[in-house]
C-alpha cells in the first residue's frame, strides 16, 4: 500500500532504502546540506526552502502559499506505486505538517481529526507546523477542519529528533 513516510534529515538514506521510496520531499532551511539518495532521481526530489516558524521573523523564510502549492502539485503528480519520503531537519514539524497536508489532498473524504489522531498514535513527537497546516487547509477548502484537528492533538513530546512514521495512502484512482 502506498505511504508517505516521515523522518529527519539524519534518517533519509535509511528510510528511503527500507521503504523503496521513489519520491523525496525536503522542507528545510536554505543552505542545509541534503544528500539525495541515489535511488531518488533529481526530478523526483522536491526541495522547499523554509524555516520552521509560524509567523514572520526577520531574516527567516516563513512557510508560504507558494511552498504548499508546489508541494501539492508534486504530491498530486506522484503515481503512488512506490512510497514517498517527506523530511525536515528533525522530522517533527514541517515534515509532519506536509504528510498531513498530502494525506488530506489525496484522500479528500478522510476525516481530518481521525488522520491527526493517527499521526499522534504513530509518533508521540509529531508537532505539525501550524502555518503550513493553515495554508494547506485554505488551499484544500477544508474550512478550518485541518487546523482544528492539529490543535486537537496538540504539541508532541519534546525531542531533538522525531519518531519516524508513515501515513498510508490509498492507491491512485485510474
Amino acid at each position: 500500500m502506498p505511504a508517505i513516510h516521515v523522518c529527519s534529515l539524519a534518517k533519509i538514506a535509511t528510510v528511503v532504502d527500507e521503504t523503496g521510496a521513489s519520491h523525496l520531499v525536503t522542507l528545510i532551511t536554505e543552505g542545509t546540506e541534503v544528500l539525495r539518495p541515489a535511488a531518488i532521481t533529481p526530478e523526483r526530489h522536491l526541495f522547499l526552502a523554509m524555516h520552521d516558524i509560524n509567523e514572520a521573523m526577520e531574516g527567516m523564510v516563513l512557510p508560504s502559499r507558494r511552498h504548499v502549492e508546489d508541494y501539492l502539485a508534486f504530491v498530486e503528480a506522484w503515481e503512488r506505486d512506490q512510497p514517498m519520503v517527506v523530511h525536515c531537519f528533525a522530522g517533527i514539524s514541517r515534515s509532519t505538517a506536509a504528510a498531513f497536508i498530502g494525506a488530506c489532498a489525496l484522500n479528500p473524504k478522510m476525516d481530518e481529526e481521525e488522520l491527526a489522531l493517527q499521526i499522534r498514535g504513530s509518533s508521540p513527537t509529531a508537532t505539525p507546523n501550524v502555518k503550513l497546516v493553515e495554508i494547506g487547509d485554505a488551499l484544500l477548502g477544508r474550512q478550518g477542519r485541518m487546523t482544528r484537528a492539529i490543535a486537537t492533538i496538540g504539541r508532541g513530546r519534546s525531542a531533538f529528533e522525531g519518531v519516524p512514521f508513515a501515513l498510508h495512502i490509498g492507491p491512485r484512482e485510474r
